[in-house]
């Protein structure tokens, strides 16, 4: 165990970064906010504590990371970069996005699992760019237990982390509350590993000039090209299900935990007292932003077990989708 220390911050652009800037450089972890969710992060090019990542989490050595930089112009530092794709790169980030690319040699296999591939992401948050840039590149996923939902605050990250990490960077919510998209560009095609809050319907449209993208959908027996492609993540404890709409009204007032929008709640589950409102159907993005947060409340509440309801997989509902079968997978 370690003495966790929580840095809150209040002004994102002149708080100091001087102690976890300190941390990351002495080789030991880091938790950051950035604008899809919190990641644990270590110095990308130090082996040693990258190794310490996999340790911490529970993490299979074989689910490589991502590597967040603070600016477009240090991809080249670390992988090599078609030019063709540099208009659509400066156009995508920094956000919420991730490119795999061929890695260069400064960037160890601890990163990449391996793979001669790697995730590259500069993200919008302007703490993570801060800390990328004085510290320098920064290997993170997020920053949870292996398996566990991901945290999009500095409250679910302590719950799963404290006394595993040095610092824990407090900066409020995520604005996402999802993974990055990933789309690997080191293919004839751009192909999207995982969906994410950039959809592939606005990746189509975004890849046009190159044919639009391709969606790779992973094999059981496959090893993981990039984060999230394999193994079961983001789950509770309490057994979850997903359940069509319809058939909620059957669940009301039972012992079971319903997570719903608003508007199913409204239309035919007015008076149950089982319910959880994940957001908005309306409105997706309230959804993406609760729904990490929704998955933890199932353990926090007196309910043995949950159902969530379905969505139609198109838009963000893809992403989320994507990430609730995960979540209701078996262990």
């Amino acid at each position: 165990m370690v003495e966790t220390k929580v840095l809150k911050i209040k002004d994102l652009y002149n708080d100091s970064l001087e102690y976890p800037c300190e941390v990351l450089k002495s080789g030991n972890l880091v938790a950051f906010p950035t604008e899809t969710v919190y990641g644990l992060g270590a110095l990308a090019t130090n082996p040693e504590a990258v190794r310490k990542i996999f340790e911490v989490k529970g993490r299979p050595q074989d689910n490589p990371l991502i590597v967040h930089l603070s600016s477009i112009d240090q991809i080249k530092d670390f992988a090599f970069m078609e030019e063709r794709y540099m208009k659509v790169i400066n156009k995508l980030t920094p956000g919420p996005i991730t490119f795999v690319l061929k890695k260069k040699d400064n960037i160890p296999y601890e990163v990449t699992a391996g793979l001669d591939t790697v995730g590259i992401r500069i993200p919008a948050h302007p703490i993570a760019q801060r800390l990328a840039r004085c510290a320098g590149p920064i290997a993170a996923p997020s920053a949870n237990l292996s398996g566990r939902p991901s945290p999009t605050d500095a409250k679910s990250v302590i719950e799963d982390l404290n006394g595993l990490v040095d610092c824990i960077i407090d900066a409020g919510e995520s604005a996402f509350g999802i993974e990055s998209t990933i789309v690997d560009l080191t293919k004839d095609k751009p192909l999207i590993l995982r969906p994410g809050p950039i959809t592939i319907e606005e990746l189509n449209d975004i890849f046009a000039e190159f044919g639009g993208v391709d969606y790779y959908e992973p094999k059981k027996e496959e090893r993981p090209i990039a984060p999230g492609m394999k193994y079961r993540h983001y789950a509770p404890e309490k057994p979850i299900r997903l359940v069509n709409r319809e058939e909620l009204a059957n669940l009301v007032n039972t012992n079971v935990l319903i997570l719903c929008t608003l508007e199913t709640q409204k239309d035919i589950l007015q008076g149950a007292e089982n319910i959880y409102i994940i957001g908005e159907y309306s409105r997706p993005y309230t959804i993406a932003q609760n729904l990490y947060r929704s998955l933890r409340y199932i353990d926090k509440s007196p309910y043995l077990e949950a159902v969530i309801e379905k969505f139609p997989e198109e838009g963000l509902f893809f992403s989320i989708m994507n990430r609730l079968k995960k979540a209701v997978s078996k262990k």
